[in-house]
């Protein structure tokens, strides 16, 4: 190959990687923008998408995951498309290590959500079984989002309605939350008739999620697609600067 069109070559692979970049940076900027105001002005956000807010759970700390998403997306666009426009080898041998760092964890948690899902269940319902117990009737806004969500699922407690034994809201009222009952019946007074016909919202969720793993698999490796391409680029540009 001659060296105009390995230089052309090099050239065309700059811009790709500034534009490709750009992009993650400008929606970096975009998603911790979103996860500010939802953070900060949670009703103003609700009010304007009213239609979507039954089915926001905890927005709050949705607001904070999506701050940084952004910050992270934020960085690694800088990075890269800093590091491409500057030709500086220190920023793209950065960039590719963050970016690798991130494909890592995304594949070991996979292999972990694929071989140690039993193991996960338990240790996550083990985690949020006391949770309920501790705050439910108590925190206001954790027990609206469990309402919600038992609602919208159609599920009760984390395991089953027994979850909510011994909680505030029960010592209060005598009676299990509204979404667990059946024919508005008092299941303390009729275990055999409440709620536990309703399953549980961490088995309901894990089913879902297993119904659809398709789908979520394929947004996986689409997403896996798409830090690999960057990653390619930037260690291209890295071991061709020298022979520029």
């Amino acid at each position: 190959i001659s060296p105009g069109a390995k230089m052309g070559c090099f050239s065309f692979i700059k811009v790709v990687m500034i534009l490709f970049n750009l992009a993650i940076f400008l929606g970096g900027g975009t998603f911790l923008g979103v996860g500010i105001w939802v953070t900060v002005d949670e009703d103003s956000f609700l009010n304007i998408f009213g239609t979507l807010s039954p089915h926001v759970m905890h927005v709050a700390n949705v607001g904070y995951l999506i701050i940084v998403i952004g910050a992270i997306l934020l960085v690694i666009g800088f990075l890269g498309c800093y590091g491409a426009q500057k030709e500086s080898k220190c920023l793209l041998i950065t960039f590719f290590s963050v970016v690798l760092v991130i494909f890592i964890a995304e594949i070991a948690a996979a292999v972990m959500a694929l071989v140690y899902t039993g193991l996960a269940e338990m240790l996550l319902s083990g985690v949020l079984t006391p949770l309920l117990k501790e705050k439910y009737g108590v925190d206001e806004r954790f027990t609206e989002n469990w309402n919600l969500t038992m609602e919208e699922v159609h599920c009760c407690g984390v395991s089953n309605y027994t979850d909510f034994n011994d909680t505030q809201w029960v010592i209060k009222h005598e009676t299990y939350p509204a979404p667990c009952l059946v024919g508005g019946l008092l299941p303390l007074a009729h275990p055999h008739l409440c709620g536990c016909l309703l399953q549980g919202c961490f088995d309901k969720i894990v089913e879902e999620i297993r119904t659809h793993a398709g789908v979520l698999g394929g947004v996986a490796a689409g997403i896996a697609a798409l830090e690999i391409v960057p990653m390619v680029l930037a260690m291209y540009l890295y071991c061709h600067l020298d022979q520029k």
